[in-house]
């Protein structure tokens, strides 16, 4: 029988996994050119999805750190998410995440103070080493603002996981997601509809059946799935898994798209999968509480036990 914390290392797992299949999805059912608009209709739809089944809103200062959690985690990130996915090829926007958790590490040893261990900047070196193999053998074009939109989306994202460990969750995870869906995709609606404004030529079928997976499955349940990781285990850990995204990513790429995929490729797959596992391998973990609340918040603010 699996461990709580096995089990919570698994289904937050999934979160990544699935956010591999973004750009297979992007290119094969999105319409071209609209990165804002494929960002918005992921993200707004999951988020009133989710409100409608907690029926809870923010109270007190949780309306600003939502706001501010809901444009790192989701406003920012998805918006040049979609750029780097429009702009580069499958995968390679993903594997440009490599960082993400030497970033994480790194701002959680001075924001959290999670020990910064050799094993951790080692398994993180090793990472990097591993999706730069995968990188170099995609023999693909690497679109400058791509890149510099995946790096942006990977910075903003390890700045929203490191303050929502650092604020914790004053409501169950399904609410607090609700909560940043929402202002982050009313965030990306404005600038979408400022930039890019409403789609010209009609959705077809495909981009709906695209735009509908990406926001029920990738977004409501993958993220969801996210930040009950982040609240219930160390920062750095829930990083390492986000490395699964671009290992999705790759694979998919190859069986799906008919990518090239090399032996030197599996050797960064597996470089990838081993700094996971060296980083999530821990002794004498104190377990951190899914829903830390400080004393003079606990008379307004709603607290739901863990799910």
């Amino acid at each position: 029988m699996l461990s709580n914390r096995r089990f919570l290392i698994l289904t937050t797992a999934l979160a990544p996994a699935l956010w591999g299949t973004t750009y297979l999805t992007t290119t094969m059912f999105l319409p071209e050119d609209r990165p804002l608009l494929a960002a918005t209709l992921r993200a707004l739809p999951a988020g009133v999805l989710l409100l409608l089944v907690c029926r809870q809103l923010p109270r007190g200062e949780w309306w600003w750190k939502s706001w501010v959690l809901g444009i790192l985690n989701i406003g920012a990130f998805f918006a040049l998410l979609f750029i780097a996915a429009y702009r580069l090829p499958g995968g390679v926007a993903a594997i440009v995440g490599g960082i993400q958790p030497l970033v994480v590490a790194l701002l959680a040893s001075r924001v959290l103070h999670e020990r910064l261990t050799p094993r951790i900047v080692v398994a993180g070196v090793t990472a990097v080493f591993g999706v730069g193999l995968i990188t170099l053998q995609a023999q693909a074009r690497l679109d400058a603002i791509g890149v510099l939109a995946a790096i942006g989306g990977t910075l903003s994202m390890a700045s929203g996981m490191v303050l929502s460990k650092k604020w914790g969750q004053p409501a169950a995870p399904l609410t607090t997601t609700a909560w940043q869906l929402i202002t982050g995709g009313l965030t990306l609606a404005v600038v979408m509809l400022a930039v890019e404004g409403l789609p010209v030529i009609p959705l077809t079928p495909s981009n709906l059946v695209g735009y509908a997976y990406l926001s029920v499955v990738g977004t409501a349940f993958a993220y969801v799935m996210w930040f009950r990781g982040i609240a219930g285990l160390p920062a750095s850990t829930t990083a390492f898994l986000g490395l699964l995204s671009p290992v999705a990513a790759i694979i998919l790429g190859w069986v799906v798209a008919g990518e090239d995929f090399t032996l030197m490729q599996t050797a960064g797959i597996l470089m990838v999968l081993g700094s996971i596992s060296a980083a999530i391998v821990t002794k004498n973990v104190k377990p951190s509480g899914i829903n830390k609340v400080p004393a003079d918040e606990r008379g307004s603010l709603p607290v739901a036990p863990p799910p």
